[in-house]
């Protein structure tokens, strides 16, 4: 697009005398404005925010794909570009990816990883001096990190954060082996680098064979928004920071206390050491009602805070869909029992008591947006009605 701009503004300089002219007399915006427009509109990339539930809109924002324009296609991708490779670690997910053709070909970006200046995917890791583990932090890139001694997040430390095993694991250039404290030079920051923003909300991931937690990291997107969100009793710490990230939850942006608050807006009046001269004393937040999401479930926001209450800055202040309290609730607390009965739960197959049912514990909303179109005719206008000629009402 801006080639094209430029291709023409240099067409009209030397056409043109040079007196008198305007910028808009030599730039049209037109081809930067098609470019933009048809990258939005039809690339392959550009897709439509799948917003299920908050950690299904957080992962796809996450998204990494070796498809589109400059990449790959699906039919000439062979097993190589699809396997896991070492420098995937604490960049890609080894474990979130489709099931489908694409396997391997879209993958989900690891919980602490973040691009560089160049566009290269960098890891964080803690810098360690002669066996002691500091708290300086390092973004190195899939390169950087190959000549490096890395340890595990999970190495044992005594309180003085020194390396306490004769021999620790480690990586070194791309392989897994064991070295003395001495010769490390960096330790991961944490056992969940390795893993996407999806896989790290499995409680006991270590424990689960790697097939079925990449079932379990796709599933979880998949969860329709209850009526009553239910935060789970077995969590990861991570759910609330999915909760709040999501953009789903209704963060305070300055500190105070809360003015008013009603099912459709809360009112902060900011605390004085948090106001800027010039700056309105007063932060309103107006709440999302019963609002229809891209897949036709209910986005709603309900207040967590009274009147009265003092808030910090970044507290939640309201849950969205999918959250409680706000903390991520993909799902409610149930409680089961591994039994035979009857047959009825043969396999896969589970039975539900029905009080389940009576007290809407998975009951969801969903919006549809339907259109309807009543044309003027030679006959007169026509009519919308429920009372359809010929046909009972029983129908």
């Amino acid at each position: 697009g801006l080639v094209r701009v430029e291709r023409a503004v240099k067409e009209r300089l030397s056409m043109a005398e040079s007196e008198g002219l305007m910028p808009q007399d030599l730039i049209n915006a037109k081809p930067v404005a098609a470019a933009v427009k048809e990258f939005f509109g039809s690339s392959q990339l550009s897709q439509f925010m799948d917003q299920n539930n908050p950690l299904s809109e957080i992962t796809h924002k996450r998204r990494v794909s070796a498809l589109g324009p400059g990449g790959l296609t699906r039919e000439r991708a062979g097993f190589e570009v699809r396997d896991v490779h070492p420098t995937h670690y604490g960049r890609v997910c080894p474990i979130e990816t489709p099931e489908g053709p694409n396997i391997g070909l879209i993958n989900s970006l690891a919980a602490y990883a973040r691009t560089n200046q160049y566009g290269f995917l960098e890891s964080p890791y803690r810098v360690v001096k002669e066996g002691l583990v500091t708290e300086e932090i390092v973004f190195l890139s899939a390169i950087e990190e190959a000549d490096h001694v890395i340890a595990q997040a999970s190495a044992a430390m005594n309180d003085k954060q020194e390396l306490i095993d004769e021999l620790v694991a480690v990586r070194h250039l791309n392989e897994f082996t064991v070295k003395a404290p001495a010769d490390v030079t960096l330790m991961d920051v944490s056992p969940k680098q390795v893993v996407s923003v999806a896989a790290s909300l499995i409680p006991f991931l270590e424990h689960d064979d790697a097939n079925r937690a990449l079932m379990g990291s796709n599933m979880q997107r998949q969860a329709v928004p209850t009526l009553r969100a239910d935060k789970p009793l077995v969590g990861t710490g991570m759910e609330r920071n999915v909760a709040r990230d999501s953009g789903v939850c209704v963060v305070a942006r300055r500190g105070g206390v809360i003015d008013s608050v009603d099912a459709s807006r809360i009112v902060v009046r900011v605390a004085d050491d948090e106001v800027e001269t010039g700056e309105a004393g007063v932060d309103i937040y107006n709440l999302t009602k019963y609002t229809r999401s891209n897949q036709n479930t209910c986005i709603n926001q309900r207040p967590l805070v009274s009147k009265g209450d003092r808030v910090q800055r970044s507290d939640i202040m309201a849950d969205g869909p999918s959250t409680d309290m706000g903390e991520l609730a993909l799902g409610q607390n149930m409680r089961i029992a591994f039994m035979a009965w009857n047959g009825f739960n043969f396999e896969d197959s589970i039975c539900l008591s029905e009080r389940v049912v009576q007290e809407d514990r998975f009951t969801t909303i969903h919006i549809q947006e339907l259109t309807c179109v009543a044309r003027d005719t030679k006959l007169g206008p026509e009519e919308i009605t429920a009372d359809i000629p010929n046909v009972g009402e029983a129908a």
